[in-house]
């Protein structure tokens, strides 16, 4: 489908959905974001549903100003996947050491590794610049109240929530490898923090939604933001490179006979800002929720823990700022999903996925999300499907 566009107060909603889906709630946030003065487009995926200040799901471009809740509290979480040499006859019948395995090697939930991991001493990872991201860190380290050891000390780990770790097929029963995280606790206090001194600033003060909060360009705080976010990002970026150098090693022991080989790894953030040119002006694009779909740009477009994933090329189009969806999308909160389904029903609808069955995940249940064949009907003028996944081992916090 294309978009339908719906008037806003300053600039037209472009939605890649049925608006009647969209929850009252999300279609007034926005309403709410086309009221900003400093806006100059919205876009909107067909995953979007409810979050802080501004929908999950949604592209904001503006002209000279940032809005922090726009970006979302997980500053950079993204996705990696990679296509190996393996298929599904290298398989072994029980999938449940080859799980346990990479449980062990990559810390989930709020687990972290002992001692902080050595890049250096991995196969493959890019370190070009981890000395200078580092020495970065004391710029950043005002901001908050966060330790450097915590810090390197979470890098490789996978977090909850609807963070994952994935063994998939593809059509062609090739093995593939997936992951989705972000910037750990550090992004999110970071995100907290700036959230919380954009809402003090006198600019902001008669503003429909104190959580939309800006920061202006050429000031001290603007400077100050740009500085943790961009930092964040790279935290993120660097945090599901390690985990999946981990995740690689762990495939190369198991499946030693095999000699694996990898192609290169696809990575893309959903949860970040970025500076590009449209309609001759330089904007502030912030993604929530979506994912940068440049012509010929790889991206990962996942489901839930039950119903696969796609790897899409973009297609370029501008009227949704080069941009996708992220996801399948919420179509109910985690308590909701709580109260309605039961671990009986996690069972069933995760039936030959190897993947935590218990009361802790039924909120990631995949009846809680949307028919990501669905959100990828949705959005066929902005990407173009390249392989669909579907997984056999699924890895939660």
């Amino acid at each position: 489908m294309s978009y339908v566009e719906m008037p806003g107060a300053r600039v037209p909603i472009r939605i890649w959905a049925d608006p009647a889906s969209i929850e009252d709630a999300a279609m007034q946030q926005l309403r709410n974001v086309a009221t900003l003065p400093w806006i100059k487009g919205l876009a909107v995926m067909p995953d979007v549903h409810y979050g802080k200040g501004a929908t999950v799901g949604s592209v904001i471009a503006m002209y000279g100003a940032v809005c922090p809740a726009a970006v979302g509290v997980d500053i950079g979480c993204g996705m990696s996947a990679v296509k190996t040499s393996l298929t599904a006859n290298d398989l072994p019948g029980d999938l449940s050491r080859l799980r346990s395995k990479i449980e062990q090697a990559i810390p989930v939930g709020r687990g972290m590794h002992d001692e902080a991991v050595d890049p250096g001493r991995m196969h493959g990872f890019p370190t070009a610049g981890w000395a200078d991201f580092w020495e970065r860190f004391e710029g950043i380290a005002d901001s908050v109240k966060f330790r450097q050891e915590r810090a390197t000390k979470q890098m490789g780990t996978l977090g909850s929530g609807n963070h994952f770790i994935e063994f998939c097929l593809d059509e062609s029963d090739s093995v593939w490898l997936m992951l989705h995280s972000g910037s750990r606790n550090i992004g999110k206090e970071l995100a907290d923090h700036h959230i919380g001194e954009a809402q003090k600033l006198p600019h902001n003060q008669g503003l429909i939604d104190r959580d939309l909060a800006v920061f202006i360009a050429d000031t001290p705080q603007m400077a100050a933001y740009r500085n943790d976010l961009f930092w964040a990002q790279e935290y993120a970026k660097y945090n599901r490179a390690i985990m999946m150098a981990l995740f690689q090693d762990v495939v190369r022991k198991e499946f030693k006979k095999a000699r694996v080989t990898f192609d290169p790894v696809i990575s893309c953030h959903h949860n970040y800002v970025a500076e590009e040119r449209y309609g001759g002006m330089d904007l502030l694009v912030t993604r929530k929720g979506a994912i940068r779909a440049g012509s010929g740009d790889f991206g990962i477009i996942p489901g839930s823990m039950g119903t696969g994933s796609y790897i899409v090329k973009g297609l370029g189009n501008e009227a949704s700022f080069n941009s996708a969806s992220h996801g399948a999308g919420r179509k109910m909160s985690r308590n909701a999903a709580k109260r309605r389904f039961s671990t009986r029903d996690l069972e069933e609808q995760t039936r030959g996925v190897e993947c935590r069955k218990d009361s802790g995940v039924v909120d990631e249940i995949p009846a809680a999300y949307k028919p990501i064949e669905q959100v990828i009907e949705q959005q066929r003028d902005l990407v173009r499907v390249v392989a669909k996944l579907k997984q056999v081992i699924c890895v939660k916090g």
